[in-house]
């Protein structure tokens, strides 16, 4: 390829390699030839030169000896040249590099051209790449030119007036006047850059927000006149007048109108009249998306109503929720009025949807509607994904200790949630259930016979068989007397209760802890019943071989029980079972005297 190529041919030959090796001997060959080029004196070519070291920096190959041409090409006079001297700088400087100081006087007189144009590279590059340093010398450049009768040029001057603003958030109040004065323009263009300058200082110093909240009507008068405009080809998107104003509006009122009651009621109507864009294409979504944010960001109780209308929609219920969620800390009373919609989004076929109803299902449960929020948590737990069984499990035993109107009601709730999601539920359940049905001593007969049942009926849900086998080993003489006024009673046999035990201890099912319960629950009856002494003593022998090392012991302990402290094994399981089943097996060898 001939060095003096042309920048369409070069793109033709390395596009046309075959390999990478190919293509990168092309690109260089090419560099070669534009630097030798770049050290003649001749600027006939320079522009032309520049192009293409462009391009190769586009596709990722080193560029940066063309830093020094990008600052000779500003300085030229001619257009052509500044335009791609320009862009070069864009491209290949940045405020690190020491070549960029170089351009700021000619950014500076390029500011001041007659031509619109020029004016606009230069404003273009310092908005692109401008350092902190540059910013501070030009900021009053930058200020006049907002003043300017171009629009095209204050369009410009106003998305400059941004950078600097990120870069020396101090620089702010210079450009203050400025941006109030943009909103008054026709052009929307220049409503763009002075809506995103608007947000800029009031975000970087919230000393702004009094001054330019002024403004709000004049920002509710705009916003207005774009939602009921008729069909503009100029700024039409998919049917929507100008769709990119109205966001950026959108997000600016949400900003003003955060914790001041004034600016907030100013634009309830227009954030209601928002929401009945059309919402059969994404750029319809897109409003009644940012007003959910606005509203959420002003908070009024007229706006949490309106958030509720949200829910309703497919499209919006998440986000709603999202901010529901965020507002029941602060008042919980205002979004119970939408309990109803929250609960049907539990049936959402969206996981994601799902979740977040959960949540503020949760997060809504008080002492006056527990019962009924509760009815709806556990007919969901059991249809849910298998995702969210833990959290809503958990989320349903912290609401039934903090709100149970009765202690029968929440022993009730946790076997439901075990019955229903036992495998699903935290480790602490099981200890914290039993302590629960400990303390309820005139419900000892109602929840044994309710344990029992569920055991023989299923004995998958291992933290149900946990709590089952201790309740039985507990209180097991009240299930074989039969008698319960709460529940409908049942003739249960001393052989029918030590079946269920060792259908657990032989289950392929039953884990090593769900096992040792039941051992454990099977010598306490040893104490409660006298017909079967007989067998205990036979199956407690039989796993004193079990290859489950913390089974064997407790069956090798539980013999010597038998043997050696025969006379003493009411009292000894009395004291025994509590080191067995909180956490200290292995101290039983020292009580037993091992």
């Amino acid at each position: 390829m001939s060095p003096s190529v042309c920048l369409q041919e070069m793109i033709r030959v390395i596009r046309g390699a075959r390999t990478q090796g190919e293509e990168r001997g092309v690109i260089q060959r090419e560099c070669a030839a534009i630097r030798a080029q770049f050290r003649q004196a001749d600027s006939g070519g320079r522009s032309h030169n520049l192009a293409k070291l462009l391009y190769v920096h586009m596709l990722g190959y080193p560029a940066h000896f063309g830093q020094m041409e990008c600052v000779r090409l500003i300085a030229s006079s001619k257009y052509s040249e500044k335009r791609i001297g320009y862009l070069g700088a864009m491209m290949l400087l940045d405020e690190k590099q020491d070549a960029s100081l170089l351009i700021t006087n000619s950014i500076k007189n390029d500011l001041s051209h007659s031509s619109q144009h020029v004016q606009s590279l230069a404003l273009c590059t310092l908005a692109c790449m401008g350092s902190a340093e540059m910013c501070r010398d030009l900021a009053p450049e930058i200020e006049r030119l907002l003043k300017a009768s171009n629009s095209y040029i204050k369009k410009k001057a106003a998305l400059c007036a941004v950078h600097i603003v990120r870069k020396i958030p101090e620089l702010g109040e210079m450009f203050t006047p400025s941006a109030h004065s943009l909103l008054s323009e026709k052009n929307h263009g220049v409503l763009h850059g002075a809506v995103i300058l608007i947000t800029e200082l009031c975000e970087r110093n919230p000393d702004n927000l009094k001054q330019f909240r002024k403004s709000v009507p004049e920002l509710v008068q705009i916003m207005k006149n774009l939602v009921t405009s008729g069909y503009s080809p100029e700024h039409n998107v998919a049917g929507i007048s100008d769709p990119f104003l109205q966001v950026r509006i959108l997000r600016l009122l949400r900003i003003l109108g955060r914790n001041n009651d004034a600016a907030s009621d100013a634009m309830n109507d227009l954030l209601a009249q928002v929401y009945s864009t059309s919402k059969s294409i994404t750029t319809g979504i897109s409003f009644p998306f940012h007003s959910i944010h606005s509203i959420y960001g002003l908070y009024t109780l007229y706006m949490v109503k309106r958030i509720g209308t949200f829910l309703l929609i497919i499209e919006f219920s998440y986000i709603s929720m999202t901010s529901l969620q965020k507002i029941v800390q602060t008042d919980h009373t205002a979004v119970q009025r939408h309990r109803g919609t929250i609960v049907d989004c539990l049936k959402d076929q969206d996981a994601s949807v799902k979740r977040r109803a959960l949540e503020l299902s949760l997060a809504l449960v008080s002492a006056a509607n527990i019962r009924s929020m509760m009815k709806e948590l556990l007919l969901f737990l059991s249809t849910c994904p298998p995702e969210l069984r833990s959290h809503a499990a958990s989320g349903i035993f912290n609401a039934a200790e903090r709100y149970a109107p009765s202690q029968r009601w929440h022993i009730d709730t946790i076997l439901h949630v075990l019955v229903t999601a036992g495998g699903d539920v935290r480790d602490e359940t099981v200890p914290n259930l039993i302590q629960l049905i400990t303390a309820a001593s005139e419900l000892h007969c109602y929840t044994v016979h309710k344990l029992y049942r569920a055991l023989i009926s299923d004995i998958v849900q291992q933290s149900l068989v946990q709590v089952a086998c201790w309740c039985i080993g507990e209180y097991g003489d009240l299930l074989l007397k039969g008698e319960c006024e709460e529940i409908t009673p049942m003739q249960v046999t001393e052989d029918d209760v030590l079946d269920a035990l060792e259908t657990v201890l032989q289950s392929h099912m039953s884990t090593p802890t769900s096992r040792g319960f039941a051992l454990t629950a099977i010598m306490k009856l040893s104490t409660r019943i006298t017909n079967n002494v007989d067998r205990i003593r036979s199956v407690v022998s039989i796993y004193g071989s079990c290859i489950d090392v913390e089974l064997q012991q407790r069956a090798v302990e539980y013999n010597a029980l038998f043997k050696k402290y025969d006379h003493m094994r009411y009292f000894t399981m009395s004291y025994c079972t509590v080191i067995l089943e909180f956490g200290c097996r292995s101290r039983l060898s020292l009580v037993l005297g091992y």
